[in-house]
C-alpha cells in the first residue's frame, strides 16, 4: 500500500460549472483496496492548522499541503491510503478537506456539502479550530446543525421519526482539537481533562426563548448526533516564524507540550478509530468505500439529498454485479483449465463442482449485503446456463 501511495492525491474537486465530482485516479486506487478502511477525516475553518495532524498519522512531515498564507490551501477534499500502524489487514484512509469559511469561495453550500461528506464518509471525524470552545467556537460549527436537512438515514420518514437516533447509529466518532490552546485546564479551582472541557462547553440551558434556543442548537446536535467525543487541546507548536516553515521543522525545534499532545492524538485514533460502516454495521472495504463516493457525489450533483439507506441498496446493485461477473470469470477459467476430451459425465461434473466453489468464493469476498443471496442465485443459474 504504501508503495502505490507517497503522497495525498485529490478524491474529490469541483468540475468547471462549481460542481462537486470524483476524482478517476482516487476511485482506481480505493477500488484496489480489498481490505477493510478506517477512514478519518479532517474537517475545520480554513488556516487552522488541519493538514499537519493528517500528516502526522500519515508518520510524515510533508504531504497534505500546509500553505502559510491567508488562503486556502487545500480544495476539494484530497485523499491518502496508507497501511494501518496497529490493526493487521487494515487500511488507513486519510481524508483532508477543503478550509471553511474562506470568503474568496462565496459559496455557502458548497462548505455544507463539503462538510456533510466529511460526515458521510468517516469512521471518525476530526473537527479542528483556534482558540478555545466558546460560543462563537460553536456558532461557526453550524454546519452540524444543518445535517438533518441535507442528510437523511432513511428514505421515507415518518412524523415520529427520531432522526437522532437513527444519526447517532451512524454517524461517525468525532474529536475536537483545539490549536494555540493558552488557557489552564481547571475548574472551580480543580484541573480537569480535555474531555471535560469539551462536555462542560455542550451543557445545555435552561429555558425556551429564542435566544435560548440559538444557543442550544449546535449543542444539542453534537450531543444528539455524535455519541462518541472526544476532546485534545494543543499548544502552540512553535513561534510565529517558524510556524511559515512547519514541513520543514524538526522535532527538537517543536513544542515539547505540543509534540506529546500530537503523539497522543495519534495513538488514540490508532486504537480508536473503527473500520468505517454503513447501516446495519457492514464493514467497508477500499472497493466499496470508492463506490459509496460516487454514489453520494451523484447524488448532490443531481440536487437530491444523500440518503444512507438509498446508498446502501445502491451499493449492493453495483457490487453484487461486479461479484457476479467475476465469480462468472472464475469459474469459466476453472473449467476451462481442466476441461480435456473425450470427458466422461462424471469428470464433467467433478470439474463443474469445483469450478462452482472457486467461483462462490470469489462472489462471496466480494458480494455486499446480498442478504437474500438473490446476486448469488444469479451467479448459479449463469454457471449452470
Amino acid at each position: 500500500m504504501s508503495s502505490i501511495m507517497k503522497e495525498p492525491i485529490c478524491l474529490i474537486s469541483s468540475d468547471h460549472e462549481g460542481r462537486l465530482c470524483v476524482q478517476k485516479k482516487a476511485k482506481t486506487i480505493l477500488e484496489g483496496i480489498t481490505q477493510p478502511v478506517v477512514v478519518v477525516c479532517v474537517v475545520g475553518l480554513y488556516r487552522t492548522g488541519k493538514s499537519y495532524l493528517m500528516n502526522r498519522l500519515a508518520g510524515q512531515q510533508k504531504g497534505f499541503a500546509l500553505g502559510s498564507t491567508i488562503e486556502s490551501k487545500t480544495k476539494g477534499i484530497w485523499m491518502w491510503c496508507v497501511p494501518h500502524p496497529t490493526k493487521a489487514d487494515h487500511t488507513l484512509v486519510l481524508l483532508d478537506t477543503e478550509g471553511l469559511g474562506d470568503v474568496d469561495k462565496g459559496d455557502e453550500k458548497h462548505d455544507t456539502w463539503i462538510f456533510c461528506l466529511a460526515v458521510l464518509l468517516s469512521s471518525t471525524l476530526v473537527y479542528n479550530s483556534l482558540g478555545i470552545i466558546d460560543n462563537n467556537a460553536l456558532e461557526k460549527l453550524h454546519y452540524v446543525t444543518e445535517l438533518t436537512e441535507n442528510i437523511r438515514v432513511r428514505a421515507q420518514r415518518g412524523d415520529d421519526h427520531n432522526d437522532s437516533v437513527e444519526f447517532m447509529r451512524v454517524f461517525p466518532s468525532f474529536i475536537w482539537t483545539v490549536r494555540d490552546f493558552t488557557l489552564e485546564l481547571r475548574k472551580e479551582g480543580q484541573p480537569i481533562t480535555a474531555n471535560q472541557y469539551l462536555e462542560s462547553a455542550l451543557v445545555l440551558k435552561p429555558g425556551n426563548s429564542p435566544k435560548i434556543e440559538q444557543f442550544n442548537l449546535p449543542r444539542r446536535c453534537l450531543r444528539n448526533f455524535f455519541a462518541e467525543r472526544q476532546c485534545f487541546v494543543f499548544p502552540r507548536p512553535a513561534g510565529d516564524d517558524d510556524l511559515k516553515r512547519m514541513e520543514e521543522l524538526s522535532e527538537a525545534e517543536l513544542d515539547a507540550r505540543f509534540l506529546q499532545r500530537a503523539k497522543e492524538f495519534c495513538d488514540y485514533v490508532f486504537s480508536s478509530a473503527k473500520p468505517k460502516t454503513v447501516t446495519g454495521g457492514r464493514i467497508l472495504t477500499g472497493t466499496v468505500l470508492g463506490s459509496l463516493t460516487e454514489v453520494y457525489v451523484e447524488a448532490i450533483r443531481s440536487g437530491r439529498i444523500p440518503c444512507l439507506e438509498n446508498a446502501v441498496e445502491t451499493l449492493a446493485q453495483i457490487q453484487n454485479g461486479r461479484a457476479v461477473e467475476q465469480g462468472l470469470q472464475v469459474y469459466r477459467s476453472e473449467v476451462f483449465k481442466y476441461l480435456c476430451f473425450p470427458l466422461d459425465p462424471a469428470e464433467l461434473s467433478d470439474i463443474h463442482a469445483q469450478a462452482e466453489k472457486k467461483a462462490v468464493e470469489v462472489f462471496i469476498s466480494i458480494s455486499f449485503n446480498d442478504t437474500e443471496q438473490k446476486s448469488q442465485l444469479e451467479l448459479m443459474v449463469h454457471q449452470n446456463y
